[in-house]
């Protein structure tokens, strides 16, 4: 893309003074209408060094009320941040509905630099940009308009910036050792950029290359393609998303009325024996997974009533406290429900060697949103391949992926929604709402039929744990979670 790029004439400085104060009334017009519609929108300017993106976004941004934007530079990750997936610290500060991001580089130069310096080799360089593609696709999925600039200046005139800035007492701080690096390695450094822009260069998230040599010409530049972008997406906010077909490898998974709740008990002697053994073998892992940094998501979905928090309870208490965390998910809050349904997951992530347990997952979008209402037909529809997208990234970074569905019988539940309605001490388990729930139940019986048909991928798969005895499924739970980490170790240890 930059070696082909073409630059265009600019006007004369009358037309251009004269475009840019009308693109910067359009731009400001525009804000309300961002509000009003909702329409999240993330800037990303990157370019070469000295080639301006620090001072164009501050005349950009001069025109938009500042309650409504938030600029964002992306330094270099730190220790701990390395301690997450890759596009952990980049989704956190994705735009709530109606407000802009700016931010000074994205995902770019960590990819970018992390080839010039040979930290990131040819297999992980693809894996990283599948991984941003994938990204880039599902935020303009779910609504959001990605505008990416690049600011392109020559050899040249970039060593002109470097040495004047340098020249000067109060702006050479301004120089890196990076910018100067990239001047000297110039050709290698654009064949890494360019070969980037083209394997990120999509129809949902497009580049704009900006001829950066004039400042106020590259301005207008920004501002043309940023008020006609944001222009056509109002304008096709309508449109629903494409379904795209599932690529991931699924596992046969029994339905729920094919499951046998039979015979699936256990007595309290053989419980209490099995839950110590099993128990002290899980701390003992514990400690070996945080020495290798291995991270382990546990998500629980089941009935109502199924016993899900007591489930949770037997295998929190043979962790380390301060190796996990458990995450009991409610409705979204008004920030989260502002931002992409999967923004408060990544939020919840553990550090490499960490434990997550989430109480309810990011599984609600094609259960309760889909039959609630709270989302539409197509958003729920497209779920499936995000969810898997998203447990793929986790499985790629190293994560263990363990899900549970917990199964109980229509008559079961009945019982103990009537034991706790009768029990004071634990009338505060029920609520009105878990009785509606229960009216639905065939509906909830098909849908979740649906989500374990179509999200039970080899990398994670689900386990289901027959609940009518709690304790044989707490046992069965813990078994699973040890196989699981256990077999994460041996690989994690044969390959250091």
């Amino acid at each position: 893309m930059l070696k082909e790029f073409a630059k265009a004439a600019p006007p004369d400085k009358e037309e251009l003074r004269a475009e840019l104060d009308r693109a910067k009334d359009q731009l400001a017009g525009y804000q309300m209408k961002i509000k009003e519609a909702k329409l999240p929108v993330m800037v990303i300017i990157e370019g070469w060094g000295a080639a301006g993106k620090g001072s164009i976004i501050g005349k950009v941004i001069r025109n938009i009320d500042p309650r409504f934007f938030k600029v964002v530079p992306m330094a270099e990750p730190t220790e701990r941040e390395k301690r997450y997936p890759f596009l952990y610290r980049y989704m956190l500060e994705i735009p709530e509905a109606g407000k802009f991001v700016f931010f000074d580089t994205y995902w770019m130069q960590e990819v970018t630099e992390g080839v010039l310096t040979g930290k990131i080799d040819e297999k992980l360089y693809k894996q990283r940009i599948s991984s941003i593609n994938t990204a880039e696709r599902s935020l303009h999925d779910n609504g959001y308009l990605i505008m990416k600039f690049f600011f392109h200046i020559s050899r040249k005139e970039q060593k002109k910036r470097i040495d004047a800035l340098a020249a000067d007492k109060d702006t050479k701080w301004r120089v890196s050792e990076t910018d100067v690096m990239q001047n000297r390695n110039y050709d290698r450094t654009l064949e890494v950029y360019d070969r980037y822009l083209e394997d990120t260069n999509r129809s949902v998230a497009p580049w704009y290359i900006i001829d950066a040599g004039d400042r106020k010409w590259a301005e207008l530049q920004v501002l043309r393609f940023l008020n006609q972008g944001i222009d056509t997406a109002l304008k096709n906010q309508a449109l629903a998303a494409p379904i795209l077909q599932n690529t991931f490898p699924l596992e046969p998974v029994p339905k729920l009325a094919d499951i046998s709740l039979a015979d699936k008990t256990m007595t309290e002697e053989e419980y209490r024996t099995e839950l110590k053994k099993l128990q002290k073998e899980l701390g003992e892992l514990h400690n070996r997974l945080y020495r290798l940094r291995i991270p382990v998501i546990i998500g629980y979905e089941g009935w109502d009533a199924a016993g899900k928090g007591g489930n949770i309870k037997r295998i929190a208490a043979a962790l380390d406290p301060r190796g996990y965390e458990v995450h009991p998910i409610a409705s979204p809050e008004p920030h989260e429900k502002a931002r992409h349904f999967l923004w408060r997951f990544w939020n919840r992530l553990p550090k490499d060697g960490h434990i997550a347990i989430f109480d309810r997952t990011w599984y609600g979008r094609v259960m309760v949103e889909r039959l609630e209402g709270f989302c539409s037909e197509n958003d729920w529809q497209r779920a499936y391949n995000e969810i898997n997208e998203f447990e793929n990234e986790l499985h790629s970074w190293g994560a263990v992926v363990i899900k549970f569905w917990v199964q109980i019988d229509n008559e079961t539940q009945l019982k103990r929604f009537q034991d706790r309605q009768n029990t004071p001490e634990k009338q505060w388990k029920i609520t009105d709402e878990d009785w509606r729930n229960r009216e639905k139940w065939p509906q909830y019986e098909d849908a979740v039929n649906e989500m374990l048909q179509k999200t039970n991928t080899s990398f994670a798969p689900w386990y289901i744990l027959e609940s009518v005895d709690k304790k044989y499924a707490r046992i069965k739970a813990l078994k699973i979670v040890i196989r699981e980490i256990r077999k994460a170790c041996r690989e994690k240890e044969k390959n250091l």
